[in-house]
């Protein structure tokens, strides 16, 4: 068995290809086939070199390795060429000197009599001019495209995904094969690099079923062993319709920059159209080979479920030892904190940030962006926090942060100690332990919600605590004379 991924290099890998990628690399492993890299390079003008580097990062991001390759489409230009020609010499093209506004325009007409199929049209109007006439323009240099000439019949084959499939050939094109830059079209060159590699299994999306009956044609016509075809589900956006930017981010990349596991994202992929036949959700790379089949790969369109990424991911963060994520999480900080200023934790503190933020995480920016409270020098506060957890009751707040302080300072540093002690405090205040707890939060993060208090306390320390305290109890105190001079 020998499966190839196709991508062309005219933009990013985007969800739909790696997905196409997975599932050729899945049946390459699982049945010990050769898995196989080729650019389709052959669109000059948008094609970028920068774009080759994502698809090949992104595909190592993934942990899709492959076999062979990168091979590059235009590098069998000349190969191409000359099967074009062959299949000239052999009668199954011939030589087009119409100009394409006048076949459009005879296309428009006879759709607009009623003529019925216009399939045949470029033959006939090509054949205006005699062979003669059409060889000696050729050999004068004139420009000229060459076109497959489409048999008669019924093209068919028996899909991987779709089972029995079949066109009539009579609604097929005669499809250009050269164009008259002499510049080979995909139908052609897909067909001709996949028969010079012996690809033995064709599976992509299912928006080219339509190019597959020309695809088997040119095989046959060119002598070529047909492969097998397989076409995949599309991937779809909420709303029902083809996933594309409007649906948010298509890129690989760009997910693995929003904090997603290069696991889960695989796990994700390989759940969009195939399914495992139990109630199985979360897989290995190794368990997917082990598990992967086409005959689970299913035909209708596969949604792409934001929330169900994530919550993969989650999954997958969870089960990361904490000591592992400490790297990963301070670059994401540093990223996400942009102008901050930061303050490095120390190991043990970090640690704990850590394990304190993965069960409210879903993605390593998630924790990034909660961690950026503990690591920034200087708390951020949330407005809306303050008005709710200090200002409506300045001075009471005040008072009860003052209370904190002086038992911190002198508090033995470990969770229990700290929860006793505070708990006590509030008490001895006559107040809910929420009326010293909220207030302290806001104080030392700058938000509402965080980790528990007590884990805030240990992952800051004694001395950044009492700082940050000393920093909210003027602004608390100021609200309050405030309010008393109003």
């Amino acid at each position: 068995m020998r499966v190839r991924f196709a991508p062309s290099p005219t933009g990013y890998l985007h969800v739909g290809g790696a997905r196409t990628a997975l599932f050729n690399w899945l049946l390459a492993r699982r049945l010990g086939g050769t898995f196989i890299l080729r650019i389709e390079d052959t669109d000059r003008e948008r094609s970028r070199p920068e774009h080759v580097d994502a698809i090949l990062e992104g595909l190592s991001w993934l942990g899709l390795d492959w076999d062979e390759g990168p091979y590059f489409q235009g590098e069998g230009a000349d190969r191409h060429r000359a099967e074009a020609l062959a299949l000239l010499q052999a009668g199954n093209a011939y030589r087009d000197f119409t100009p394409p506004g006048e076949l459009s325009e005879a296309r428009q007409s006879a759709i607009g009599a009623g003529s019925g199929s216009v399939a045949r049209l470029p033959r006939t109007l090509a054949e205006r001019i005699p062979p003669e006439e059409r060889e000696a323009r050729a050999a004068a240099g004139e420009p000229h495209a060459i076109r497959f000439r489409v048999p008669d019949g019924r093209t068919e084959w028996d899909d991987m995904v779709h089972g029995p499939t079949g066109f009539e050939n009579a609604e097929i094109e005669d499809l250009v094969i050269l164009r008259s830059d002499g510049s080979p079209t995909y139908n052609l060159a897909v067909v001709s690099d996949d028969a010079d590699t012996a690809v033995t299994h064709v599976i992509r999306g299912d928006d080219h079923l339509s190019n597959t009956p020309k695809q088997i044609l040119l095989y046959e016509a060119l002598g070529k062993e047909v492969p097998h075809f397989g076409h995949v589900p599309m991937i779809l956006g909420a709303d029902g319709k083809r996933l594309s930017k409007r649906h948010g981010a298509t890129a690989v990349e760009a997910y693995g920059a929003e904090g997603i596991l290069p696991e889960a994202m695989v796990n994700f992929l390989a759940l969009l159209g195939w399914s495992p036949g139990d109630d199985r959700e979360l897989f290995s790379l190794e368990d997917l080979v082990q598990a992967f089949s086409m005959k689970r790969v299913l035909k209708k369109g596969a949604v792409f479920d934001t929330d169900k990424l994530h919550w993969l991911n989650g999954q997958y963060l969870a089960r990361i030892p904490a000591q592992d994520l400490i790297g990963p999480v301070r670059e994401a900080v540093r990223e996400e904190a942009g102008e901050v200023d930061l303050v490095e934790l120390d190991e043990a503190s970090a640690l704990r940030m850590v394990e304190a933020l993965k069960p409210r995480s879903r993605t390593l920016t998630e924790m990034a962006q909660q961690a950026v409270a503990f690591m920034e020098r200087t708390p951020t506060y949330e407005e809306k926090a303050l008005q709710k957890a200090w200002y409506r009751d300045p001075d009471g707040v005040a008072s009860r942060l003052r209370a904190v302080r002086t038992t911190i300072e002198t508090a033995e540093w470990t969770e229990e100690a700290l929860e006793n002690d505070l708990r006590g405090l509030a008490e001895e205040l006559g107040v809910g332990a929420g009326k010293i707890f909220q207030p302290l939060r806001l104080a030392l993060t700058g938000r509402a919600a965080t980790p528990g208090i007590f884990d805030v306390l240990l992952i800051l320390g004694r001395k950044r605590s009492m700082d940050r305290l000393d920093k909210a109890i003027p602004m608390v105190m100021e609200k309050a004379e405030g309010v008393a001079d109003s």
